[in-house]
């Protein structure tokens, strides 16, 4: 696994935070849950494709 992966998602995760508070700050909540969910979706999709690439590694060593 890449370590540049996990650096990602820390960084989504760290920006992500801050902005939520700005956001809940300023009194705008729902927009920062959209974006607290936008970027749960982000994370997802990165770890979505990793496993994708997980099973087709293992699809190729077992030949199936």
């Amino acid at each position: 696994m890449d370590i540049n992966l996990i650096f990602k998602i820390a960084g989504i995760g760290i920006l992500v935070s801050v902005l939520n508070m700005v956001l809940k700050q300023a009194g705008k909540e729902e927009q920062a849950q959209m974006l607290t969910l936008a970027g749960v979706i982000i994370v997802l999709m990165m770890v979505i494709q990793l496993v994708q690439r997980l099973f087709t590694d293992v699809r190729s060593v077992f030949g199936l």
